[in-house]
């Protein structure tokens, strides 16, 4: 079916249901355009014409029709996910159509099926980026977690250090040691392990939250293993590289900037 619509008191047309639509979503045609359409007795403004539209374009909802095209699916964030590939892509590299968001790469695969009749897909509006402190509370729950890891073996060796008698003065400096290594070794393998297999630390899955790269892929085990190696280092500086997230305008800490990484709600 095709659409005609009034541009500048001239008629203009036809388009079809796709190209109707996006010009919808660019807020070329708004609510109190006149458009028409075969089978339609007379011309409608599009905010009245949508509310009986055929199947495939989605119908204009009374809030919409107020306020204009500008407050259509409008997101909360720079930054959208594409409803085929499930990437994340910013807004400007983005097509709206209805609720879903289309990446250009996608365009082509969406456009042949939106041809083929297929139904018009739904999809997140917007990126949420996990906040400092929500971030905060899956890092305490992952402290509690390296305690119960490294606290029993660490209270068997002093229980049999004190059975045994006096130790040398070297014995305290090597305990030491051997804590910081096993407490390097313990965070890395389990920030490894977890963001490679499932996206996420126990900590972080109490949370609800995922680490994904810069695009929304899942992170491979190489990438995972270096940014348990970088947040190392953001808790060397004094935990700065932590607390910048506060401040950040995707919340990303030191180690997430390192590794081009992102944290984000499930």
């Amino acid at each position: 079916m095709n659409w005609y619509y009034v541009e500048a008191g001239q008629q203009t047309g036809p388009v079809s249901e796709l190209e109707f639509l996006n010009l919808v979503s660019m807020g070329k045609i708004q609510p109190n355009t006149l458009v028409w359409h075969e089978g339609m007795a007379n011309w409608q403004p599009c905010s009245v014409a949508r509310t009986a539209a055929p199947a495939g374009v989605p119908p204009m909802d009374p809030a919409q029709a107020a306020a204009g095209p500008s407050t259509s699916a409008v997101a909360s964030g720079p930054e959208v996910v594409c409803a085929e590939c499930g990437k994340i892509f910013s807004r400007d590299n983005a097509i709206q159509y209805g609720t879903a968001w289309i990446c250009a790469g996608c365009k082509p695969i969406f456009v042949q099926k939106f041809k083929e009749g297929a139904a018009l897909p739904t999809a997140p509006i917007a990126v949420e980026y996990a906040g400092f402190w929500i971030r905060f509370g899956a890092k305490m729950i992952d402290g509690l977690i390296f305690a119960v890891i490294l606290g029993v073996p660490f209270v068997i060796i002093v229980l049999r250090s004190a059975v045994s008698g006096p130790r040398s003065p070297g014995f305290g400096l090597g305990l030491q040691l051997l804590l910081q290594f096993l407490s390097l070794a313990v965070a890395v393998g389990y920030n490894t392990f977890f963001l490679g297999k499932f996206g996420a630390t126990l900590g972080k899955m109490a949370c609800q939250l995922k680490v994904v790269t810069a695009d929304g892929t899942p992170l491979s085990y190489l990438r995972a293993f270096g940014r348990a190696w970088a947040e190392q280092l953001s808790g060397i500086v004094c935990y700065i590289g932590y607390i910048i997230a506060a401040f950040d305008g995707e919340k990303r800490a030191l180690h997430d900037h390192i590794c081009n990484t992102r944290v984000i709600r499930k």
